[in-house]
């Protein structure tokens, strides 16, 4: 299991479809997960602070679990099967754990919201990892300032 650091969302061209892009800790393997555009909204909110008038599904969740004192510790990108990745949230209550299968796109803004880690298991990076050849500084640049200048409605 290595722990993941979310570079942030984008929308991939000419397909106009969200990716999610996770980053090794301490490697250099990406993991891309296409997502879909509520749950990408969801991760970019979530990123950059943005505060709506209602609770999204994802806040609502995060206030239920706050409100019931459950404790998320972390969110694991578990499996990928059929191209289809799959992920569990790890929750703690009452000194009980709980492991909940998740989206990792749901899994992911949740993580967010609460601050706390995503991991990937190694076999899910061994399939799905990518490096980033010598254009690596540049590519995750060049996303940073995508990151920086995109506007939530880009997802709709």
């Amino acid at each position: 299991m290595k722990k993941m650091i979310l570079v942030g969302v984008r929308v991939e061209l000419p397909a106009n479809q969200p990716i999610v892009l996770l980053q090794e800790e301490d490697g250099e393997r990406f993991l891309p997960i296409w997502i879909g555009a509520f749950e990408a909204t969801a991760i970019a909110f979530a990123l950059q602070g943005v505060e709506t008038a209602r609770p999204m599904t994802h806040d609502l969740f995060k206030n239920v679990l706050d409100e019931l004192g459950v404790h998320v510790t972390q969110v694991l990108i578990n499996d990928l099967i059929e191209g289809t990745f799959y992920a569990e949230i790890t929750m703690h209550l009452d000194k009980k754990t709980y492991t909940i299968s998740a989206r990792p796109s749901d899994a992911i803004a949740l993580a967010v919201r609460l601050e706390v880690p995503i991991f990937a298991e190694e076999k899910v990076l061994d399939e799905a990892g990518i490096i980033i050849e010598s254009t690596a500084e540049e590519e995750i640049k060049r996303f940073r300032d995508f990151l920086d200048h995109v506007e939530p409605q880009d997802f709709l």
